[in-house]
């Protein structure tokens, strides 16, 4: 056999390997659905006992009580009986590196961090692998959409969000460069390891850490207002923090950080910030509420992050913070991130658990979270006019116990929620079932 032919051959295995790895994303929406008689869970606190939900070309066009309505006949192409099951609007998951990283002991799979410290220029969304096998793990739980948010440095790069069925990274936007991520410097450090906290004492670096930070933003500020005679990518990167068209996602759980960084951020002329982390912000809330500035809170199936903590802290935080009128959704970051997005709704669920109102719960991971990433006025709630990104549930979907999806639309497709891990479940069952 010639080299050639053996090259050809091995372009197809990988070509066929490629093939069987991806779901092949839905076709855009052809004819038009109603779903009767779910509980609908609106996402924005509202619950409606007996629905009919309807949509057509990817947008919701009827979302109202079923027994207070008439439709004319064969207003929809297809109708969908969901008594006794629920339906949500998709969940959102902010701040994770879905996509970024296939496995994290495969150097050349991994692409979420950058070389540098202040890297406003690196855009994550070009790194998006939309074929990824974890992506299509966190569907089937009601995870429909995402920010893709890059890692490592003081200024991590730019996020975008996506929504999780696409063919590439260009059809999966749903808002392209929503923000910047800033990692600001810890006031505290600790010594020791994961098993073995040892101590935590003040960061001597710390003022002079600040100053960088707030050198940098001063520096992208003067340049973007000025005519610069030499041209920099890094500087002109940040202009979107300056004219309010993007965010500046400020990663903090201190206190002392997180009001240092937003009086920073403001005095160099951010008007749109939110806290990724946000431990410790119930105890900045005035600080919050003064400057609008909501939080993405940092995921609650953790440990308090001090000994004199009440160990169910962490359970309890968005209830707290909601009560002092915080607006608040849920991230997941940590170790695992990217397995564990799956578990986001049962996150909501143990905040629900502890003391929060079950759709506040939900609104944590709907419209709260569609909010604080500025992509609500077509996600985040069902309503007329957004898009039909929803799912329908057997039910409770904040409890893994009823968490089992039937159907879910991604701006009004019927999307596949097989995965391999299923494919490996089923074939597996066949075997140890055979006689």
């Amino acid at each position: 056999m010639t080299h050639k032919n053996i090259y050809k051959l091995a372009l197809l295995f990988c070509a066929s390997v490629q093939l069987s790895a991806q779901q092949i994303p839905a076709p855009k929406q052809s004819k038009s659905v109603l779903i009767l008689n779910a509980v609908a869970h609106l996402g924005n606190g509202t619950v409606i006992q007996n629905s009919a939900i309807g949509f057509k070309d990817g947008k919701l066009t009827l979302v109202a009580d079923a027994s207070t309505i008439r439709l004319a006949e064969n207003a929809y192409d297809t109708t969908i009986d969901a008594a006794g099951k629920h339906v949500y609007p998709g969940f959102i998951a902010p701040n994770t590196t879905l996509g970024l990283v296939e496995i994290d002991a495969v150097k050349s799979s991994n692409d979420e961090e950058e070389i540098g410290s202040f890297n406003p220029n690196v855009r994550s969304i070009i790194a998006y692998n939309s074929e990824s096998k974890v992506v299509e793990t966190v569907r089937p739980n009601g995870v429909l959409m995402a920010q893709i948010t890059p890692r490592g440095g003081t200024i991590s790069g730019t996020s975008s969000v996506v929504q999780l069925d696409a063919w590439s990274w260009n059809d999966a936007i749903l808002k392209e460069n929503d923000g910047i991520h800033l990692n600001f410097p810890s006031s505290f450090k600790r010594s020791g390891s994961w098993f073995e906290p040892g101590i935590i004492e003040p960061n001597k670096e710390y003022p002079k850490q600040a100053e960088a930070v707030n050198a940098f933003l001063m520096n992208a500020k003067a340049y973007n207002q000025g005519a610069a005679k030499e041209r920099n990518i890094v500087l002109e990167a940040a202009k979107g923090l300056f004219d309010g068209t993007q965010i500046l996602y400020i990663h903090a759980d201190e206190e002392k950080q997180i009001v240092d960084a937003i009086q920073l951020a403001v005095a160099n002329g951010i008007s749109k910030i939110v806290i990724v982390g946000g431990f410790e912000a119930y105890k900045a809330a005035d600080v919050l509420k003064k400057y609008n500035v909501g939080v993405l809170l940092r995921r609650v199936h953790d440990m308090p992050t001090s000994a004199d903590q009440d160990v169910n802290l962490p359970y309890k935080m968005a209830k707290i913070l909601v009560d002092k009128g915080i607006l608040v959704g849920l991230e997941n970051s940590g170790d695992h991130e990217r397995m564990s997005v799956r578990n986001l709704p049962f996150l909501a669920g143990t905040c629900a658990a502890f003391g929060l109102d079950k759709e506040k719960a939900v609104q944590l991971i709907t419209s709260n979270t569609a909010k604080l990433l500025g992509i609500d006025t077509t996600c985040g709630t069902l309503e007329t006019g957004k898009d039909a990104t929803l799912f329908i549930s057997d039910g409770d979907a904040l409890d893994m116990r009823t968490n089992k999806l039937t159907t879910a639309f991604i701006q009004g497709r019927t999307i596949s929620l097989e995965t391999f891990q299923v494919k490996l479940n089923d074939k597996f069952k066949a075997k140890y079932n055979q006689k």
